[in-house]
């Protein structure tokens, strides 16, 4: 066991482990909701939005984690106006608002003169995290999570049916609000870990992962949480071992579960589903092979 305990005896080490597995259970949990309404790509967008808030609150010398908050709120904000003014689908306003912000964040940076360490945040730095870091961390994801747990069945309802939820009275718009505020909080406490480049890989991957192996929402949670656990500390030590970036190692980990999964699930795997073996499809394989 001396290969599990050896890295624990360095502080930094300790820290980046307890911050990767915050965010294994957070982001998971997180991500789910973003699977279940097909806004995945809304990750990505508030990700990087997050960049001129980082580069504003900076300059001013404010905590930059508000300047992110801000920003990648707002970035919602104005996706959700140009959708409900205009003929212009989400999935373009989406686009438009991630090119727009990441472009504003790297002028800010420019013109600003700022210092700030754009490659830490888009790559992510680990072992760089203190002990403010690791604090903070546990404050927001107990936070999310007290929230998701108090208001789940509103959640669920307003999830799979909005437009239900409205007819039935529930305050569709602070719902909204309120997950896309869990959404911001939850890429901002991982672009340390991981970088805004491949939190998104962090916040999908293993809530999809579960999402092919179970069909309950707290299930898909539950399951996505205990698949992000073990990328994010399964990264860590290939990090440390192999000396490799950390953020990529979760990443790849996360990825790997993910097509072991499409692959050999149960019901929806490629290669293990009942329809997959019959004999109509291995000779549907074959001549597609053949063509």
């Amino acid at each position: 066991m001396n290969w599990f305990t050896d890295p624990l005896s360095f502080e930094f080490m300790r820290h980046a482990v307890l911050v990767a597995v915050l965010m294994g259970i957070l982001c998971p949990v997180v991500g789910s909701y973003l699977i279940v309404q097909r806004m995945g790509l809304l990750g990505d967008v508030i990700a990087h939005a997050v960049l001129p808030g980082l580069a504003i609150a900076f300059y001013l010398g404010i905590d930059i984690f508000l300047g992110a908050f801000i920003s990648g709120t707002l970035s919602t904000l104005i996706i959700a106006w140009i959708q409900s003014q205009s003929r212009v689908k989400i999935d373009a306003a989406m686009a438009l608002v991630f090119s727009g912000f990441l472009a504003l964040g790297i002028l800010l940076i420019t013109v600003l003169e700022s210092k700030l360490d754009l490659h830490s945040f888009l790559f992510g730095d680990i072992l760089s995290v203190t002990t403010r870091d690791v604090v903070r961390t546990l404050m927001i994801t107990l936070f999310i999570l007290l929230c998701v747990r108090l208001f789940y069945k509103e959640l669920l309802f307003y999830t799979f049916n909005p437009l239900g939820a409205q007819a039935m009275g529930l305050p569709v718009n602070l719902i909204n609000i309120g997950l896309v505020s869990a959404i911001t909080l939850t890429i901002i406490a991982s672009m340390q870990a991981v970088g805004v480049v491949l939190v998104v890989s962090l916040l999908i991957g293993p809530a999809i992962t579960a999402y092919l192996l179970v069909k309950e929402l707290h299930q898909m949670m539950g399951l996505g949480a205990i698949f992000g656990i073990f990328s994010s500390v399964a990264g860590m030590y290939i990090s440390y071992y192999l000396n490799v970036p950390s953020g990529a190692a979760i990443v790849l980990t996360v990825s790997g579960l993910f097509i072991l999964a499409l692959l050999f699930s149960p019901s929806q795997g490629i290669l293990t589903r009942p329809e997959a073996n019959s004999p109509r499809s291995i000779l549907q394989k074959f001549k597609q092979w053949k063509q």
